[in-house]
């Protein structure tokens, strides 16, 4: 079928380039990833993250497999950090951060949603091949499985002190969305079926509370799953934690249903459900282009700026259902939100996408300063050209993308490559 995707795929491609090239900025001297600003270099006095490590690794892993250059030696660097600066030789697991210098851990809690990127970088490097990432891999299947994998719930936990002896009554729909991730990608990475097993009933739970909501997905839960609609009603504006509905996640939701069901026909219809919902709620509903962050129950906005990792989950979830279903309107909404980004979030001056945007489509930093990390907005540009698969690691490995090398553009590459030089 001929969509309005096909001439999308090259400037995509160009683009997550792009991306990849800006990324290498983030690579600090003394283990791990930075958190990037807007020009492309790391934020002074931010701890190292484990989740953006784990995500620029895991980013990388997908440019050493479509062969970009220099991305192989980005996924190692990652995985040195994680075997190194982020681990706990003490108690087990990973720090969630770390000095920016000392390496001293920084926060006193290990929670599931950075130790599933531990799974999801380990993962995709063993797919790109790289030395490390299958030993990483086998010990964060390790911790996830016997530390936040609830059996009788069929879900993961959230949040342990640093020493695995006490643990939050939180439970968390973000932490269980990347854990699916994590699993479907060690399910390609290892061929074991019970990852992708998990991954199902931690799906199914989520796809029923999102049906008893109207499809709008509830982020909060106590311990025994029960949704706590007003969870953080007077801190709305929470960059993890946000309260009501997050139509950017019922997108990544869709998309991660897709990769999970394939042909699975009624994990299909849930996506299209979680996507059209989001769309209802968020796409555009103020006047504006753009995608609010959250709504309430009812669907009316709450935080009404545009966070860029919203639109790359909208792309990447209009991909995957457009690929599944053949259906014309999926690849139209791609070319739109696609044109929108091009127009809005692309920073042909500083690099990357702007992250945020005001109601008013400029730049914005009330909620997230910075450009942290490259992860959404390179999925969403590969997404598009890869077959329907689990993972990405595993559709880029099982097929054959190449990407360009591409043109200069704007000031911050020529500024990149010296630094990258030092």
């Amino acid at each position: 079928m001929t969509t309005p995707i096909a001439g999308l795929s090259q400037e995509m491609l160009t683009e997550a380039a792009h991306l990849l090239d800006f990324g290498t900025g983030a690579r600090l001297p003394h283990g791990g990833f930075g958190w990037l600003d807007t020009t492309g270099v790391p934020m002074p006095g931010r701890p190292r993250m484990l989740y953006v490590t784990c995500r620029m690794t895991h980013t990388y892993a997908l440019g050493a497999l479509a062969g970009h250059r220099g991305a192989t030696q980005m996924v190692r660097h990652g995985i040195a950090a994680l075997n190194d600066v982020f681990r706990d030789a003490d108690h087990g697991g990973w720090f969630t951060a770390v000095d920016e210098t000392t390496a001293e851990p920084v926060q006193p809690t290990k929670w599931a949603y950075p130790h599933s990127f531990v799974v999801l970088a380990a993962a995709s490097a063993t797919l790109a091949g790289v030395r490390g990432g299958r030993d990483l891999l086998e010990e964060a299947l390790g911790v996830l499985t016997d530390r936040f994998w609830d059996e009788a719930q069929g879900a993961l936990v959230e949040e342990w002190d640093r020493t695995f002896t006490t643990l939050s009554p939180y439970r968390g729909a973000n932490s269980a969305m990347h854990g699916v991730e994590a699993l479907l990608a060690a399910t390609d990475a290892t061929g074991d079926g019970r990852w992708a097993q998990m991954a199902h009933r931690i799906s199914e739970r989520m796809v029923a509370a999102a049906r008893d909501h109207d499809w709008r997905l509830p982020e909060h839960y106590d311990e025994q799953w029960q949704p706590d609609l007003e969870h953080n009603a007077d801190q709305r504006e929470d960059p993890f934690k946000p309260y009501g509905a997050t139509p950017g996640h019922s997108f990544e939701w869709a998309r991660l249903l897709v990769h999970l069901g394939r042909d699975d026909a009624d994990l299909t219809a849930a996506a299209e459900q979680l996507f059209h919902r989001a769309v209802t709620d968020a796409w555009a509903v103020d006047g504006e282009e753009g995608f609010v962050y959250t709504v309430d129950w009812q669907g009316e906005p709450i935080v009404r700026n545009r966070l860029h990792w919203v639109l790359c989950e909208a792309l990447a979830a209009a991909s995957v259902l457009g690929q599944t279903t053949q259906l014309l309107e999926y690849p139209t909404w791609l070319q739109r939100w696609w044109r929108y980004a091009r127009e809005h979030h692309m920073d042909t001056v500083g690099g990357s996408w702007h992250h945020e945007l005001g109601p008013d489509l400029t730049p914005s930093t009330r909620i997230r300063p910075g450009k942290a990390d490259i992860y959404h907005a390179v999925q969403a540009c590969l997404l598009p050209v890869l077959p329907p698969a689990r993972s990405l690691a595993g559709a880029l490995a099982a097929t054959t993308v190449h990407l360009p090398e591409p043109p200069a553009r704007g000031r911050w590459r020529g500024r990149g490559a010296t630094d990258r030089q030092q």
